[in-house]
């Protein structure tokens, strides 16, 4: 079978459009929603393949949206129509079967059965060896600057059938529409559609095949590499020849203020930095990613929102977002952070469970209540100034009658309606 009768076939299609139902996301330039994407498909689907098949398919451009970026700056994504995310996810899945079998496997960004923790594992055992100076490469606007051209003669190696290629350079080529306006695409792969990651592996692919002909220690995820040497000497000559490879051979940008050579303690890797712990190194997360932490999870709690919503709601949601960061950055030793983390969240609770008893009134028969109830062991003189204290909400939530009152084990264990606090400490050791 040519390649483009697999992407075309009917189990590969069906595949395609239960994946892209799976992942939901946002419609393109159509306005076409996901949910309405399946009716259009029975009605369509003999035009829809015949025009494929044939070459006169025209993908739509992509919408054009930004999300913001940790330095502050913006990401752009371009989201391409539900449909075109399906032919997309069409192409991706049988050329992913073709380069499995041929990708490095110190490659690990977007591929089955591999993660970011492969690749951070990766580059621990790298640094255990005592390849201890770290060459970071930064690739200036990737995804913006993948050269068509080169990207298709890439392909060509592999994917020996002609109307396939076709129909990928149409989606190199659908433009973008941002504002109204639609401006076309000469150079790069728009994040945003299941075919843009995919490429971006297959076009970085000969960068791989580069390092592992030189015989050097590397680890790659997406367009983030790193590259591990013995000596400063040796990084900073690699780092040159290397340099100068990719601009020469993959007609790429590498930027050379953010290109370096450092020490582990000073290099960041998918929100990790590497310490060394005794004898041998280790991950954390970076100071920034604690910060941006912090940051979420205070600005969900914020006093007047945190107030008006139902304690079980807040709890439910930031269990969600402290789990979630907890699971991704799971393999790093942050035990310390956790311990303060979860103090700070438990006082922050305590602000919002006191000031939605409002009154003094409330506030002392409540805290009477429950000191009662887990006999704590408070007077009613020590809970009545607590509760007719002038001091402010935040400083008031943190005194000893407060957090002893109000304590982890109530938090986490005696919410109403099964909504315990999550204690983050537990969660990362457990």
């Amino acid at each position: 079978m040519e390649l483009i009768d697999v992407i075309t076939s009917k189990e590969n299609l069906n595949r395609a459009y239960k994946k892209v139902v799976e992942n939901k996301g946002a419609g393109g330039i159509d306005g076409m929603k996901v949910e309405e994407l399946g009716a259009y498909i029975k009605d369509n689907k003999d035009e829809i393949i015949r025009s494929i098949r044939n070459r006169t398919y025209m993908p739509k451009p992509v919408r054009r949206v930004y999300i913001p970026k940790d330095n502050g700056k913006q990401r752009p994504l371009g989201i391409p129509t539900v449909l075109d995310r399906v032919i997309q996810q069409a192409i991706a899945q049988p050329i992913i079967d073709i380069y499995e079998e041929i990708f490095s496997e110190f490659s690990y960004g977007f591929r089955p059965g591999r993660s970011c923790h492969d690749a951070i594992k990766q580059a621990l055992e790298y640094l255990n060896e005592g390849y201890e100076w770290v060459i970071d490469i930064d690739i200036e606007q990737f995804f913006d600057n993948v050269n068509h051209d080169k990207l298709i003669q890439i392909l060509r190696e592999q994917v020996n059938d002609r109307t396939t290629l076709n129909l990928i350079r149409k989606y190199l080529k659908a433009g973008v529409m941002e504002k109204g306006l639609e401006r076309a695409t000469t150079s790069g792969v728009p994040q945003g559609g299941p075919l843009s990651v995919v490429l971006s592996n297959i076009y970085l692919d000969k960068l791989d095949k580069e390092l592992e002909q030189r015989g050097l220690r590397f680890t790659r995820y997406a367009d983030d590499t790193m590259i591990f040497t013995k000596s400063e000497m040796a990084a900073k000559r690699v780092m040159k020849s290397i340099t100068d490879w990719i601009e020469r051979k993959l007609f790429l940008k590498v930027n050379a203020t953010k290109t370096k050579v450092v020490r582990p303690t000073r290099s960041k890797y998918l929100g990790f930095t590497f310490l060394k712990n005794g004898s041998d190194w280790k991950v954390r997360p970076t100071t920034e990613k604690k910060k941006k932490l912090r940051q979420k999870v205070s600005e969900y709690l914020k006093r007047n929102k945190g107030i008006a919503r139902p304690l079980v709601e807040t709890i439910k949601r930031v269990n969600e977002i402290v789990r979630g960061w907890i699971n991704y950055f799971r393999i790093g030793m942050m035990k310390q952070f956790m311990e303060e983390f979860g103090a700070w969240l438990r006082h922050k609770i305590r602000v919002i469970v006191i000031k939605q008893w409002k009154t003094p009134k409330t506030i002392y028969r409540n805290l009477c209540y429950l000191n009662q109830k887990n006999k704590n062991g408070f007077d009613h003189e020590a809970i009545y100034k607590v509760a007719n204290a002038r001091l402010g909400w935040y400083r008031r939530s943190g005194m000893n009658v407060v957090n002893f009152i109000i304590s982890p084990d109530l938090l986490e264990n005696k919410i109403k309606d099964g909504a315990g606090l999550l204690n983050p400490l537990n969660y990362y050791l457990r």
